[in-house]
């Protein structure tokens, strides 16, 4: 065997020997991502859950808030209440009140109209003519404008 042919061999067997280091190379690379991936899939898992569980706890402290509000409100909120039904019913009262007072007073007028009519008959004619012409006239002025 000359030097060539061991050279050769030596060559042949160094490009085995890379190959071989490549396929290993390789393989510890695509264990390493894989490793990686589900690493990070995990971690996005965990990441999420807690996610959640904050959001969850964030809900409920919420709600605790709300319900103390409410809770705190509540009595308040029925004074309001109690006292603007009072109000309504002064109101109500009142009204009828003046109501009831406007008929007497109309009811009164009408019976002194009445007792004048009849104690002052010619009186009374007049003066509803009078007020008859009055309201003609302040029509008919009204009317030329």
């Amino acid at each position: 065997m000359n030097q060539f042919d061991d050279s050769k061999k030596k060559l042949a067997e160094a490009a085995e020997s890379t190959k071989e280091a490549v396929k290993d190379a390789a393989q510890t690379a695509r264990d390493s991502a894989k490793e990686f991936a589900q690493e990070t899939r995990a971690s996005a898992r965990e990441a999420a859950q807690t996610t959640r569980e904050t959001a969850h706890h964030a809900v409920d402290k919420a709600q605790e808030g709300l319900r103390a509000v409410e809770k705190e409100l509540s009595p308040a909120i029925d004074d309001l209440s109690a006292r603007a039904q009072e109000f309504c019913n002064k109101g109500i009262h009142l009204c009828a009140e003046g109501t009831d007072r406007a008929r007497r007073h109309f009811q009164q007028a009408a019976e002194t109209t009445t007792r004048y009519v009849v104690e002052q008959p010619g009186k009374s004619i007049l003066m509803a003519a009078a007020a008859g012409a009055a309201i003609a006239a302040a029509f008919l002025l009204g009317r030329r404008r």
